[in-house]
């Protein structure tokens, strides 16, 4: 590839960064970030990135604005060191959830993101499996949201039943449960929730037979784990085996999720390398990786969007 390409890495996804750098043989850039006492974030490049393309890996991901930071950090660095053409991989990004207002004095936090990144110099962004792919219009650089389908699917045909049935924990996942079941060749069924009057949403209806089969549920993202936990329950009383796989591209996790997660009924949760997962913590939980998929959109635009 173009010797003139760079991956840097910030303090999230260095394992997934080096991983792209073997798919590319694109190097990894010399890069510094730490600290100062007061939290205060600081980078320093270590070799020279003047005309050079450059790749910076970093995801959103708990503590996000801590790790948004350390991304514009870089970019702001890498363009007043003489950088060509700035690209921003993140291969989780936060803020898509914030997609619209929710009310007239609450703020469009998925377009100050954007308008923050390329006010930094970043030039084109790679993204993966956005919870909300409108967020793309928030930004006047082109923004590529790239899908873990494959990858994901590839590891599911191993380890499902046959017969199994994907299943969307709610409506808005059911073009993302879709895909799966076209590529997997399995049946769809999609939950639909209402808000109850205390605020909190429950399953009212299953569109889709799961009655004595098995069931992937599938969402793009795993936070707290609760609305994983809601389609068991709902599955399970429509007569599915008691046994799930759980699939999802962003391991957010927080603290909520492995109490919510611990459930007798999930078999296997397997999650991409979006954001770091410790195995040892999560012992049911099996990663494949986004590097081949992320080296695929380098090589085929080599950065230009």
């Amino acid at each position: 590839m173009n010797q003139n390409l760079m991956i840097i890495s910030g303090n999230v996804n260095r394992d997934l960064a080096l991983a792209i750098a073997q798919h590319t043989d694109v190097p990894v850039g010399k890069c510094h970030v730490s600290r100062f006492p007061d939290t205060e974030v600081n980078v320093q490049l270590d070799e020279s990135v003047r005309d050079s393309r450059v790749f910076i890996v970093q995801s959103s991901c708990p503590p996000v604005d801590e790790h948004v930071m350390e991304a514009f950090a870089i970019a702001d660095a890498c363009r007043r060191a003489g950088t060509s053409f700035i690209t921003w991989i993140a291969p989780y990004f936060g803020y898509a959830r914030s997609d619209k207002r929710k009310g007239r004095r609450t703020a469009l936090m998925g377009r100050l993101v954007a308008d923050f990144a390329e006010h930094a110099g970043v030039d084109h962004v790679i993204a993966v499996d956005l919870h909300s792919p409108q967020v793309e219009g928030f930004f006047h650089v082109p923004v590529e949201n790239l899908t873990a389908v494959r990858v994901i699917a590839d590891a599911l045909k191993r380890d499902m039943d046959p017969g199994s049935v994907i299943v969307s924990p709610d409506t808005g996942g059911l073009k993302l449960a879709s895909a799966y079941a076209s590529r997997l060749g399995c049946p769809v069924a999609v939950l639909h929730k209402e808000r109850s009057n205390g605020g909190e949403t429950v399953v009212k209806r299953l569109v889709g037979d799961v009655r004595g089969k098995a069931c992937v549920i599938i969402d793009d993202m795993i936070s707290t784990g609760g609305t994983i936990v809601h389609a068991i329950d709902a599955l399970l009383e429509a007569g599915a085996q008691e046994q799930f796989i759980v699939a999802a591209t962003h391991p957010v996790f927080t603290p909520e999720a492995r109490k919510n997660l611990h459930h007798s009924s999930i078999r296997q949760i397997i999650v991409t390398d979006s954001i770091p997962v410790t195995h040892h913590h999560w012992p049911s939980v099996y990663v494949v990786s986004l590097a081949p998929i992320i080296a695929e959109s380098i090589r085929s635009n080599g950065g230009s969007g």
